[in-house]
């Protein structure tokens, strides 16, 4: 009853709010463009000009009626602009660099001033108080030398004539000068110049008040001095972003539904209980994402991957304590109660290290690493909310109605009552040496193969252009000829599923070579093309914006964990998670994978995927220190550092298959274009699992074993515990001598 309740409430809320989403171009298709912003006179730019040119661009897209679209300012000297959905990509790109322009020209359409002489223009009123439109002069003696020479011109020639956005093949004096200053009309105004003059000029006409402002505003925009270099563009075809999204979609309910049935096969009813809760959890991610009017795209979605591991993981962790109380002996509300006080450090400290990463990465990161930590954060809070305070209070409500204490088998799954779990034994540090080696194999040669064959790069971390093109019966060979004719040197030509051919060019296509591409195979196939171009700037700018973001992540989870635990758990985590990193490029690099922008995200997973289990392993061998009477020798450290991991091994491969069931989906139902980033998430979580499960404690030991002698007593092991040190020998106070 519970389950299909959650399931209607979850669905009439959920499918509205899904259709409102915003999804990105990688979801819906269509076209984005990165501009560069500088002065035309080349002076510094200001950031009143990049408002200015930002309010133009936003007026241009207005006009293409494209909803909700995306601009943002980008840095000092930047503007991106997103728009989904779009399909004529021709048509949006013309729009968009068509910034305003007004011109002063005499009847014979000869320039007589540009927009560098007014510095803007407001609402007025003429002297019957009709609306009227105020120029403010900025240039005084060039107005005024423009004006006495046209009003030096004979009867009917003396005449001034003002244009927005002047186009000299179509537009004329002769053609438009009886419809100046009506809508629509690009001539907007025509007054008679009697004698010369410097102040501000009044533009009467026939419009409104509102037709006024908005004429105002558009002269405003013309009067900026600003150009714009197209830098970065993409555009994704509608048909290929809309079958992604339902691949997507489909994957993750198949997931969800998996996971859900795992959680209840493995603790039964606090399990399905925990499975509704991640239902809920997934609404009021989505809900806040949408409120915040976030975007959804393929980054954000891995981050949602990510909390759902994360989520999943506080039920793991809360139930496994459970089971481990109701195994010594405890009763259920003891076992509970206990459950949940010794899993909430744990949990805490996981999400906080995480909430650290996504917070720096937001900061740090380009617009899809932001959408992609804006999610990270919002399943952070989402967590703590639904699954450990929420899920809590319900599970807490059928433990006080008492209807378990006679069964609590039903509640949770676990072995006979008063006898100890037996947990998976694993002398890690007996295997130590074995691993290490092998790691270090595998890194050293993988490492050499990394650097000297590098990475398949992708677009967004090269230079050049992306061309794909979709037509029926195309062949590779057409594709290199017909790019041959055109002139352009070709890196390489794939063939793709859904007869598409991909291009890689080393030529940074500009607007009249994207025109030329697109109308060529089109003329000659009827064929749709998708071309994506990057520039050296931007590749050096992603390349360096996300060294800074890991390096300082890395730096800042020091920092906390030194706090919270102690400098070599913390050196020991990073290691773990510099490990798992160079696992997934060794395997992108050697299976020659494409490495583009979105496996920043999946990278990034794989970074907070790998702190929350490390931080799991380490909670335990922080309480397992403070539960011992002493740490005296290496075989003492063995034996806390075996059973913490053996502890929680069950734990973290829960957690790995359950973050994993997702990730597979996708790999099996997504498509092409979304491969690269499921794979590097599943090569991530397999690494993940085992660095943080095994890896990272065998780390802590060697740091921490240097400290102690095999059989000769030192110094105790001191570590940070959640209200104090512990494992400190006291000082023997000294007798004092009689004289």
């Amino acid at each position: 009853v519970i389950f299909f309740v959650v399931i209607i409430l979850f669905s009439l809320v959920y499918i509205p709010l899904f259709n409102d989403m915003k999804f990105g171009l990688d979801l819906k298709g269509g076209f984005e463009v990165l501009y560069q912003v500088e002065r035309t006179d080349g002076e510094k730019l200001t950031s009143d000009d990049l408002n200015s040119t930002y309010d133009v661009l936003k007026r241009n897209v207005d006009s293409l009626g494209v909803s909700e679209p995306e601009i943002t300012i980008e840095g000092d000297d930047r503007i991106r602009v997103k728009l989904a959905g779009v399909t004529d990509i021709e048509s949006a790109r013309d729009a968009l660099s068509n910034v305003a322009n007004v011109s002063f020209r005499d009847t014979n359409d000869n320039l007589l001033m540009d927009a560098s002489v007014i510095s803007g223009a407001r609402l007025s009123y003429d002297e019957e108080g009709n609306p009227a439109i105020a120029l403010e002069v900025k240039d005084k003696e060039k107005f005024l030398e423009a004006t006495t020479e046209v009003s030096q011109k004979d009867s009917g020639e003396n005449i001034m004539v003002i244009w927005y956005n002047f186009d000299k093949g179509v537009n004329s004096y002769d053609k438009d000068g009886e419809t100046c200053g009506q809508e629509d009309s690009m001539c907007l105004s025509a007054a008679t110049v009697s004698q010369g003059f410097s102040s501000d000029v009044i533009i009467t006409g026939n419009f409104d008040k509102e037709e006024a402002e908005n004429l105002a505003s558009n002269i405003n925009a013309g009067s900026i001095s600003t150009k714009l270099t197209e830098i970065s563009s993409q555009n994704v075809n509608a048909q290929y972003g809309t079958n992604v999204l339902i691949k997507t979609f489909v994957a993750g309910v198949i997931g969800m539904i998996l996971v859900i049935a795992f959680m209840t096969i493995l603790y039964k009813f606090a399990g399905f209980i925990s499975g509704i809760n991640l239902l809920l959890y997934m609404l009021l991610v989505i809900a806040v994402f949408w409120l915040i009017g976030g975007v959804l795209s393929l980054s954000s979605i891995a981050a949602l991957v990510l909390g759902i591991g994360m989520a999943v993981d506080s039920c793991v962790i809360t139930n496994e304590r459970i089971k481990e109380s109701l195994e010594e002996g405890k009763s259920l509300p003891q076992a509970f109660k206990y459950g949940n006080s010794e899993s909430w450090t744990s949990i805490f400290d996981a999400n906080v290290t995480t909430l650290i990463v996504a917070i720096i990465l937001f900061i740090f990161g380009e617009s899809s690493v932001k959408g992609f930590a804006t999610m990270l954060m919002i399943t952070i809070f989402a967590t703590m909310f639904v699954m450990v305070f929420l899920n809590r209070i319900i599970l807490g409500f059928f433990v006080k109605t008492k209807v378990f204490d006679n069964k609590p088998n039903s509640f949770v799954r676990y072995l006979k009552k008063g006898k100890p779990r037996k947990h998976i034994k694993i002398n890690a540090i007996k295997i130590l040496k074995k691993c290490f080696i092998i790691t270090l194999i595998y890194l050293v040669f993988g490492l050499v193969y990394l650097i000297v064959n590098g990475l398949n790069l992708g677009i967004d971390f090269r230079a050049g252009s992306d061309v794909t093109i979709e037509a029926d019966n195309l062949t590779v060979k057409q594709v290199e000829k017909d790019f041959d004719k055109l002139g352009y040197d070709v890196v390489s030509v794939e063939k793709q599923e859904n007869d598409q051919v991909y291009v890689r060019l080393n030529t940074e296509l500009k607007e009249n070579g994207i025109n030329k591409v697109n109308n060529y195979f089109a003329d000659k196939y009827d064929a749709k093309t998708e071309i994506n171009v990057v520039t050296n700037v931007v590749k050096q700018d992603l390349i360096k914006n996300a060294f800074y973001s890991v390096i300082i992540a890395a730096i800042a989870i020091i920092i906390y964990i030194s706090i919270r635990f102690k400098f070599s758990f913390a050196i020991s985590s990073v290691a773990a998670l510099v490990h798992d990193v160079l696992v997934v490029m060794i395997l992108f690099s050697i299976f020659k994978i494409e490495v583009n922008v979105i496996f920043i995200a999946a990278i990034l997973t794989i970074i907070g995927y790998s702190i929350n289990n490390t931080i799991v392993v380490f909670d335990r061998i922080r309480e397992n220190l403070k539960n011992s009477n002493s740490i005296k020798t290496k075989e003492d450290l063995k034996i806390i550092v075996n059973k913490s991991i053996s502890e929680t091994f069950t734990r973290s491969l829960y957690t790995t298959i359950t973050t994993m069931i997702p990730v597979i989906c996708l790999i099996i139902l997504g498509t092409n274009g979304i491969l690269p980033f499921n794979l590097a998430l599943l090569f991530g979580l397999i690494a993940g699992c085992y660095s943080s499960a095994i890896l990272a404690g065998q780390l802590w030991y060697l740091i921490e074993s240097r400290k102690l002698k095999d059989n000769k007593d030192t110094k105790v092991i001191d570590v940070k515990t959640k209200d104090e040190k512990v494992n400190k020998p006291k000082k023997k106070k000294k007798k004092a001598k009689r004289k």
